[in-house]
C-alpha cells in the first residue's frame, strides 16, 4: 500500500512543520523579509552608536602610538563592532540580537535546535560581504529565492530566522472512544512512525474544518495505514476517526505508562546507591557521608 503520510501532511498543511524524535510538531515560521529588514535596522542603529562613541575615545586611546599601531587598532576595532558583537550576542543569546527580541525573531538551525559558535560565526562573516560590502543586494536576491528567507551566510550556515511570536489553535487532547476501549487494551499497538502520527494527530484537530470528500478521503486512508501495525482489526464498523482517535490515545497511554516506569525504577536505582555502603561498586556515597 502507498504511503499516504506525506500527502496527508501537505494537504493538512504541515508538509514544512519540523518533527522531533518525540513525534513533536515545531511550527517554526520563517520571518517575513520586512521584519528581518527592521531587526537588522535596529542592530545596524545599536553598531552605529557603539561606533559613534569608540569613534569618540579613538583618538585618546591611539595617542601615544605609532601609525602603523594605530591602524591595527582601528582595524580591530571596526571587525570587533560588524562582526565580534554580533556574533558574541547571537552566541550568548542562542540567535537572539537587540533587534531580533524587538522583533521577536531568532535564529535557529535547520532542524530547529538553537545555534552555536560556529554558525553565528558563519552568518558573521558572511554578513560582511553580502550586507555591508555589497549594500545588501546579494542577501536581499538571496532571501527571495529561498523559501525560508534564507541570506547566503544562512545558506552556508545551516540557519534560518523564525517568529516567535507565533500563536496557533492549541490541539484538544486525543480520546479514547468508550465502544473501543476495551479492544485497544487488548491490542498490539506496534512501533508506529513518527511522522504518520503526526497525520494522524493533526487530521483529528482539524477533521472538523475539511471539506467533507476530503474528510472522508483522508481518515480512510490514515486507518488503512494505522491498520498495518495493529493487530488484531478494530471490531466490524468501527469509523475510521474513531480507530485512529483510539489507537493515538492507546499509544499515548503506552508512552506514558512506560515513562513512568522508567522513572520509578531510575528512582529506585539511585535509592539503593544512596543506601548502599560507600565500599560498594554501586555506591554514590562517599567515605564518611552520612546516607
Amino acid at each position: 500500500m502507498p504511503s499516504v503520510i506525506e500527502p496527508a501532511l501537505h494537504e493538512l498543511g504541515l508538509s514544512e512543520d519540523l518533527v522531533t524524535g518525540e513525534a513533536v510538531v515545531l511550527e517554526l515560521r520563517p520571518a517575513s523579509f520586512a521584519t528581518r529588514s527592521l531587526a537588522f535596522a535596529l542592530d545596524l542603529y545599536v553598531l552605529g552608536g557603539i561606533a559613534f562613541v569608540v569613534t569618540l575615545a579613538l583618538p585618546l586611546i591611539v595617542g601615544g602610538m605609532d601609525a602603523a599601531a594605530a591602524g591595527a587598532l582601528a582595524l580591530l576595532l571596526v571587525v570587533g563592532i560588524v562582526v565580534g558583537i554580533p556574533v558574541g550576542v547571537e552566541t550568548l543569546t542562542r540567535g537572539r540580537s537587540l533587534g531580533k527580541l524587538a522583533a521577536g525573531l531568532r535564529v535557529v538551525r535547520d532542524d530547529g535546535g538553537p545555534i552555536r559558535f560556529r554558525q553565528a560565526l558563519v552568518r558573521g562573516l558572511l554578513s560582511v560581504v553580502e550586507i555591508y560590502a555589497l549594500s545588501g543586494s546579494m542577501a536581499i536576491i538571496a532571501s527571495l529565492l529561498n523559501r525560508r528567507g534564507k541570506r547566503v551566510g544562512d545558506l552556508l550556515a545551516g540557519t534560518y530566522v523564525v517568529r516567535e511570536r507565533t500563536t496557533g489553535p492549541i490541539q484538544p487532547p486525543v480520546y479514547m472512544p468508550p465502544e473501543l476501549a476495551g479492544w485497544a487494551r487488548g491490542a498490539d499497538v506496534g512501533r508506529i512512525p513518527d511522522r504518520l502520527a503526526i497525520a494522524a494527530r493533526a487530521f483529528l484537530a482539524r477533521a472538523a474544518t475539511l471539506h467533507p470528500s476530503s474528510r472522508q478521503r483522508l481518515g480512510v486512508a490514515l486507518a488503512d495505514q494505522l491498520a498495518t501495525r495493529v493487530a488484531p482489526p478494530p471490531p466490524a464498523g468501527t469509523h475510521p476517526e474513531r480507530f485512529i482517535s483510539a489507537v493515538l490515545a492507546e499509544r499515548r497511554d503506552q508512552d506514558l505508562a512506560r515513562l513512568s516506569a522508567e522513572a520509578e525504577a531510575r528512582r529506585r536505582r539511585d535509592a539503593r546507591r544512596r543506601n548502599a555502603s560507600p565500599l560498594s561498586a554501586t555506591s554514590s556515597r562517599l567515605v564518611g557521608e552520612d546516607g
